[in-house]
């Protein structure tokens, strides 16, 4: 699981052949080295437009070029004076001519189209304004306080600039493809060529051509077809609606599926600790951010453990509790017609009720729901003797806690896993939550995302990318990307707070 190098490879393009006696040999060579300068990406678009009655090109990256301006800027005022300067023709007051094929690229992915005529040496940029009505609409379920407030839209071409929008950088590649035999979904894959591990893509690539369905429609029927373990009630892909936490993790060496009509993004292979992660996290101070990914940890572990220790607590092992709070206890269990298991049930499952009826409903009445249902039914069930007051704050803890945990995939799978730790705990107390917890752990250990350890850097151990796992410590300490995607190299940064060193020489 070792990167291959340390240090960041410097890019050289290869020197452009020279052109041969036919000129129009020389334009097609100049494109092609532009499609190897973008590896090929599928979101470059090449127009043949005629002018001084030569061959013109007119090149550029669709996602990120607003089509009406350039119809209005660049092609339009060509059909209409096909002789000339191309920069005297051009309506835009930003043209610059180079020959530099770097300058060309950089131009590219920074919205500019490029005009390369026939027989001339010298190429044109022209810059184009981007589209400024575009969707900028925040995030639903991934909420944060200090960060970007954007969120993915439902169009793709749309989601794919706002990716390029946050790296402009030629390597990003966009691969466009469809799927499902009749719906023929436009869907994209999105990577870092050069930094991404080929054989990675390759993977992703060769299960989805083994996909052979008539209609796929959202992201989640991707992720049913390609995740290594579909009856493991984790999630081994990561949802997500924010383009800087996906553009996060295409820096991490991980791919991005975007697919036309969802704002979800898929990003894949992801660690189990990976939904503990957010945005926010990197955004403030690194105490804030470690207590906080802390947080979220316990909160997994109190989802996952409470109502079962409950009722191993009452069942078996009340010894561990002082004897005051048992007396306490025992004055509320002394009219209950159930058992510990069955009260935890129907409370378990009056809260999933509560959950789902929220989220189907109007805001308005949802918020009404949660607070009649909270208030109402707790305290009804109560009175009734059907329920004891510890077991209404138990689930009261628990929904809470579940609630922390940033995924929401992540916090309806450990709900779940809740019900058979319950039994466990009725049938053998603490014995039988440890044989439980035991049985996850063993799973999780043997769970893998794309091929990749679902526990890492645990398990296997590694100690550096555990910098940002349990906690989060300071960015500039974070030099090299976590091996578990395997990237081409695992430099992230070298020289960081020289200043503070010059500053201590002194």
């Amino acid at each position: 699981m070792k990167g291959k190098n340390l240090k960041r490879p410097i890019r050289k393009l290869k020197p452009l052949p020279v052109e041969g006696k036919d000129e129009h040999n020389g334009l097609d060579e100049k494109i092609a080295f532009i499609k190897e300068g973008l590896f090929k990406t599928d979101d470059l678009f090449i127009r043949d437009l005629v002018f001084n009655d030569r061959a013109l090109k007119l090149i550029y990256i669709d996602s990120i070029i607003e089509v009406k301006s350039l119809q209005d800027i660049v092609i339009k005022p060509i059909q209409e004076m096909p002789r000339g300067e191309l920069g005297n023709v051009v309506h835009s007051g930003n043209v610059k001519e180079t020959e530099d094929f770097q300058i060309l690229l950089d131009g590219l992915v920074d919205g500019r189209c490029a005009l390369i005529e026939e027989g001339r040496e010298t190429m044109t940029l022209v810059s184009i304004p981007k589209d400024q009505s575009a969707h900028r609409v925040e995030p639903t379920n991934e909420k944060v306080i200090r960060g970007s407030h954007q969120g993915f839209g439902e169009e793709i071409t749309e989601n794919v600039q706002f990716i390029r929008q946050r790296i402009t950088n030629e390597k990003v590649t966009v691969k466009y493809a469809n799927a499902g035999e009749t719906t023929r979904t436009k869907y994209a894959l999105i990577f870092i060529s050069e930094l991404t591990n080929p054989g990675l893509i390759q993977e992703i690539e060769r299960r989805i051509s083994y996909i052979d369905v008539d209609s796929i429609q959202s992201p989640g029927h991707f992720e049913e077809f390609l995740e290594d373990s579909t009856l493991s009630p984790f999630p081994q892909f990561l949802n997500t609606e924010r383009p800087d936490r996906a553009v996060a993790n295409l820096m991490e060496g991980r791919v991005l599926l975007l697919m036309e009509g969802s704002p979800t993004a898929l990003v894949f292979p992801v660690t189990f600790f990976s939904f503990f992660q957010t945005s926010e996290d990197y955004n403030t101070r690194t105490t804030t951010g470690s207590f906080l990914r802390m947080i979220r940890l316990v909160s997994y572990l109190t989802t996952l453990c409470l109502p079962a220790s409950y009722i191993a607590v009452i069942s078996y092992n009340y010894e561990i509790i002082p004897v005051d709070i048992i007396f306490s206890i025992k004055n509320s269990l002394e009219y209950l017609p159930f058992p510990p298991l069955i009260e935890a049930a129907i409370m378990q499952f009056t809260l999933e009720l509560l959950r789902e009826a929220a989220i189907r409903l109007p805001n308005p009445i949802a918020q009404t729901i949660g607070v009649v249902g909270g208030l109402v039914i707790g305290t009804a069930v109560v009175e009734a003797h059907f329920v004891s007051n510890t077991m209404i704050i138990v689930v009261a803890i628990t929904a809470i806690s579940s609630f922390v945990i940033p995924s929401n995939e992540l916090s309806t799978s450990i709900r779940v896993l809740g019900f058979p730790l319950m039994v466990l705990a009725s049938l053998f107390g603490f014995f039988g939550i440890i044989i439980g917890l035991v049985v996850i752990l063993i799973h999780m250990a043997t769970l893998t995302s794309l091929g990749q350890p679902y526990l890492y850097p645990v398990a296997p151990l590694d100690v550096k990318a555990l910098r940002d796992t349990f906690i989060r410590v300071p960015i500039w300490l974070m030099k090299e990307r976590p091996k578990d995607v395997q990237a081409q190299y695992d430099w992230k940064s070298s020289k960081a707070r020289e200043w503070k060193k010059h500053d201590e020489s002194k």
